[in-house]
């Protein structure tokens, strides 16, 4: 149970189902305040999607906004026109990888300064220097928090795989 006692404290309640006490407001007004905080809420998520980044292989959306906030799925170096993986060179995976996230990223009206955290999976841990290096160039300053761990295997055998956080405003 929660206690009500103006109009500020049923904002405030949201969702949240209260009984209520020591309150002046008719059920009437409670209702039209209730259907007003439904009406402005924006929705629970929104899942992204665009063409100038690659489909997602499995049962998973390219990005998804929720509370502020964009989740951009792990991305690997795959041509979003030819499907192809690029593969080989290090380097060239890691900038189609960082290219991907940024279509997702302008798909929805924001770029990498608004990236609060970066996940980084590699196949080697030597390869750690070139994806840095390439990685680096996306960003100015204020750079996000991160960490970069070796895994056994990624999707279709690539070498790289990207995740990030950003918020979307």
């Amino acid at each position: 149970m929660c206690e009500v006692e103006s109009v500020v404290d049923v904002i405030k309640v949201e969702k949240v189902t209260c009984t209520i006490f020591k309150t002046a407001l008719t059920t009437s007004a409670f209702a039209t305040i209730i259907t007003f905080i439904t009406t402005i809420q924006p929705p629970m998520k929104k899942v992204i999607n665009t063409n100038n980044a690659p489909a997602p292989i499995g049962p998973y959306s390219q990005a998804v906004v929720a509370g502020g906030f964009l989740f951009v799925s792990g991305q690997i170096p795959s041509n979003p026109v030819t499907g192809e993986i690029i593969s080989g060179d290090i380097k060239a995976e890691a900038k189609q990888v960082m290219e991907n996230i940024k279509a997702i990223l302008t798909e929805t009206g924001i770029d990498f300064n608004h990236i609060i955290k970066t996940s980084i999976f590699l196949t080697d841990m030597g390869n750690f220097a070139q994806v840095n290096e390439v990685y680096g160039r996306y960003f100015t300053d204020q750079f996000p928090a991160r960490e970069t761990v070796q895994v056994t295997a990624l999707p279709k055998n690539v070498n790289v795989e990207i995740s990030v956080i950003a918020i979307n405003s």
